[in-house]
């Protein structure tokens, strides 16, 4: 998107959310009587375990606070996508947004650390990284500068390759097509398998999987049911090369005008969000998994060490390429090991 489209779209996005507003017998300052209205983004749909996470943070705040604030959150994207909502936070027009820790490499190279392949051992070993406070409170302060601040995270799915043949050592890789987003990470970590980067669109990959376009793609389970990957791939083999996190984030505008009371009900409410998502996160992967076996989907047990070992000269390269991800790497290395 060009800028002049870009501001034409942040413009809309804002008037959109004055009439949301003005439609609720609102003030444009955000003022319902006498009450603060505190917006929150998200493209996440109703039964997402994310949404379900903001609105017990809803009611809770709402609870505690609920003669100065009415809690509103937009789901389905519908006050705009992750850049959109990023820039109204930038601006003020909104409160918080939920966004991929991907989306905020652009304001912040701290992000790029989650793109290292295997940064993390395990998933255990992900979500006690995430709740250490000395490295996650360095993710939600790079930003803090551009106007945005961290306050939690949600998990996001652990990335492992699926196909139609199973893969079981990295040299069942090689000279194969895998699809990746466009990151120099994504790229450099397929090559490091001797195989093919293929940047295409998430909503491509079933085609492309069943033209043979690409031979692999790596994702959470969740997309071998919701985007029925699992009809023209049979195996998912659990590489865990990659593990990402979605971000909640907040406008240092709207942070700075809360009470030290009210900032504090707020970080309660931002924990309980994330332990709700992350809780309804394992129950929905569950039921992700039986539903895949039941389409002939293989879940393939690898070792992982052989797949580590060859990206041991990527990680490092990545890393000599962005000397300000040493600290925060010696640190994950510190806290899981």
């Amino acid at each position: 998107m060009n800028n002049a489209n870009r501001r034409t779209a942040i413009i809309m996005v804002c008037l959109l959310l004055c009439l949301i507003l003005v439609g609720c017998s609102t003030t444009v300052r955000g003022e319902l009587n006498n009450k603060r209205i505190v917006s929150i983004g998200s493209v996440q749909p109703d039964n997402h375990p994310i949404a379900l996470g903001l609105m017990e943070m809803k009611k809770y705040i709402e609870k505690e606070l609920g003669d100065r604030f009415e809690v509103r959150v937009y789901l389905n994207g519908v006050i705009g996508g992750n850049s959109e909502t990023l820039e109204l936070l930038q601006i003020g027009s909104l409160d918080m947004a939920v966004t991929s820790g991907s989306n905020l490499e652009a304001f912040a190279s701290e992000y790029k650390i989650f793109g290292l392949p295997y940064l993390f051992n395990d998933e255990a070993s992900f979500r006690k990284t995430m709740n250490n406070e000395d490295f996650v409170n360095i993710i939600y302060n790079s930003t803090a500068e551009k106007g945005i601040q961290g306050v939690s995270w949600f998990a996001n799915g652990v990335n492992n390759f699926y196909s139609s043949k199973k893969i079981e050592t990295p040299e069942d890789l090689k000279g194969l097509k895998i699809r990746v987003q466009p990151s120099e990470a994504n790229v450099k970590m397929v090559e490091g398998f001797d195989a093919a980067a293929t940047v295409l669109a998430y909503n491509e990959i079933y085609t492309a999987l069943q033209n043979k376009v690409i031979d692999i793609a790596a994702n959470p389970e969740i997309a071998l049911v919701s985007m029925k990957h699992g009809e023209v791939a049979k195996y998912y083999s659990r590489t865990e090369h990659q593990i990402f996190t979605d971000m909640f984030v907040a406008s240092t505008k709207f942070l700075d005008s809360l009470t030290n009371e009210e900032r504090e009900v707020f970080e309660e409410g931002f924990k309980l969000s994330t332990e709700i998502a992350n809780s309804e996160w394992d129950k929905q992967i569950a039921e992700t998994i039986e539903e895949a076996q039941k389409m002939g989907v293989e879940f393939v047990s690898v070792d992982k060490e052989p797949f580590q070992e060859k990206q041991k000269m990527v990680k490092e390269d990545l890393l000599n390429a962005y000397p300000e991800l040493r600290p925060l790497y010696d640190k994950v290395e510190e806290i899981q090991n």
